[in-house]
């Protein structure tokens, strides 16, 4: 009797149906799909990832520029590193309209993290994007007060809390400063606060949420930790200014206005004292005390994308105040 006689298992899995020991995940498309048919893919994938949605149409735009180069029809297995580079040149000096370096610089991110997307879907075989030079184009370092600087502030602010003879108690500023640099919210996040967006369930642990009301903008809505002490200026801020709606019950404006003041009061250079800035400084604070990386992405409220550039500049400011 020979072998295959011998084995049961041969009759009741024959060799043509056993699956492979290991297949590759199955592509969101074939490779033969069209630049148009895989950017409407790529866009869910985006929104899927949390991209912000700046980031979204700006990528998007970027693809369709791509379509319109080679026909919308044009598949994406047959779209080559040379096809990329022609582009790229056709941007620089054939197009006819202007392309500053950001805008090229942000092309060719968006060919890397598209491309790199089908390769790692197992649309393609291979990264046609991987050979394309970038040429890297970021924003300077900002300029940020010391913490000696700060603090400094927050005497002038915890001055203007108490009051004086001549000036009425105001909490306002203290509470809008220590906010930031415990948070890191942004200007337009601050101006979206009401009173209930402050958790107290647990008053050694209170929680701070940062909403949106856009839909395509709930990716950033998140929940941050505040400092206790906090809520005790919070109250004197409620008892004082009775907001009907949202926590602060000025403009924008005259919230900038606030921190102007400050600024001129500590003794601080024009514009050191800002929304940009105390957000900067929340962050790096957190990456000194060694914060996970991830966590204080999350915090800020950035997409992996554009955390990017903004892990890069907190690693040289961090090395840059050392060395000082």
């Amino acid at each position: 009797m020979s072998d295959q006689q011998n084995d049961p298992q041969r009759d009741l899995f024959p060799a043509e149906t056993v699956a492979p020991a290991a297949d590759k995940p199955q592509p969101p498309m074939a490779s033969d799909a069209s630049l148009q048919a895989a950017l409407g893919v790529f866009e869910n994938h985006m929104r899927d990832e949390g991209f912000s949605i700046h980031t979204i149409k700006a990528f998007a735009s970027d693809i369709r520029l791509l379509a319109k180069y080679l026909g919308p029809g044009q598949p994406v297995g047959e779209i080559g590193t040379k096809n990329l580079n022609d582009f790229l040149d056709w941007l620089l000096n054939e197009r006819g309209v202007p392309c500053s370096p950001k805008s090229y610089a942000r092309r060719v991110t968006t060919l890397k993290v598209f491309f790199g997307w089908l390769f790692e879907t197992n649309v393609l075989n291979a990264d046609p994007a991987v050979a394309i030079i970038q040429h890297t184009v970021t924003s300077p370092l900002p300029k940020l007060p010391n913490e000696e600087q700060v603090d400094q502030a927050l005497v002038v602010t915890q001055t203007i809390r108490e009051g004086d003879k001549s000036n009425k108690a105001d909490a306002r500023p203290h509470l809008l400063l220590t906010l930031l640099l415990h948070t890191g919210i942004k200007k337009g996040e601050a101006m979206n606060l009401v009173p209930n967006h402050v958790d107290r369930n647990d008053a050694a642990e209170p929680m701070l949420f940062v909403r949106y009301a856009n839909p395509n903008l709930r990716y950033k809505e998140r929940k941050l930790p505040l400092d206790p002490d906090w809520l005790i200026v919070l109250d004197e801020y409620l008892h004082q200014y009775q907001p009907p709606d949202t926590l602060f019950t000025c403009t924008a404006r005259n919230l900038e206005y606030i921190l102007r003041d400050v600024g001129d009061a500590a003794g601080l250079d024009a514009g050191l004292l800002s929304f940009e800035n105390l957000r900067w400084i929340s962050a790096l604070r957190d990456w000194r005390a060694g914060v996970e990386k991830d966590d204080i992405r999350q915090k800020l409220g950035l997409s992996k994308i554009t955390w990017r550039e903004t892990k890069s500049k907190l690693e040289k400011l961090s090395t840059k105040e050392n060395e000082e």
